[in-house]
């Protein structure tokens, strides 16, 4: 197995119990307020002493498909971004894009997952990214598989470095 395209990833919590359900609320009943929490625990990885090798350019939020986001009212990662964006002064650049749709991941192993993203993301035409250094955002992680075929795209375009931080982990 070849090593993730991201240098690291930071986790705030375990996908399970009360973060799990808040999680889901946001994402798929519509409760947008809920993205003050989960962006308070965003910022707790922040703290992480990985992310310090390096000042961060810019945050990348993991974006969704056009139509995921008509099903859903909004992007809820770009809307996590923002948030943080504006709470640590960073940068938020949404640089990649969804460039097809891909079916939904949660049953997915993890080769079925490398499969369903192969080639899903690409960078949004104008996108400067050389030299950067990158903080990629999203909401949970599973397999680290969404991550690293964004990292890969933003490696290949020239990003210095790609470091990612989550408000969960399964």
């Amino acid at each position: 197995m070849n090593p993730p395209g991201f240098e690291c990833a930071v986790t705030a919590y375990l996908a399970t119990g009360v973060v799990r359900d808040l999680i889901h609320r946001f994402k798929y009943s519509g409760e947008f307020y809920l993205r003050n929490v989960l962006v308070d625990w965003l910022e707790e990885t922040l703290e992480d002493p990985r992310l310090h090798n390096e000042p961060v350019d810019a945050l990348v939020p993991v974006p969704l498909h056009p139509a995921r986001i008509r099903e859903r009212g909004y992007d809820q990662v770009q809307a996590l971004a923002n948030l943080l964006g504006r709470r640590s002064g960073h940068s938020v650049w949404c640089c990649l894009r969804r460039s097809r749709y891909t079916e939904s991941q949660t049953r997915f192993s993890r080769a079925e997952r490398l499969r369903n993203l192969h080639n899903a993301f690409d960078l949004r035409k104008g996108s400067g990214v050389v030299g950067k250094n990158l903080l990629l955002v999203d909401d949970v992680l599973t397999t680290g598989s969404t991550l690293d075929e964004c990292a890969r795209v933003l490696r290949r375009r020239g990003a210095k470095s790609v470091r990612a931080v989550t408000v969960a982990r399964r």
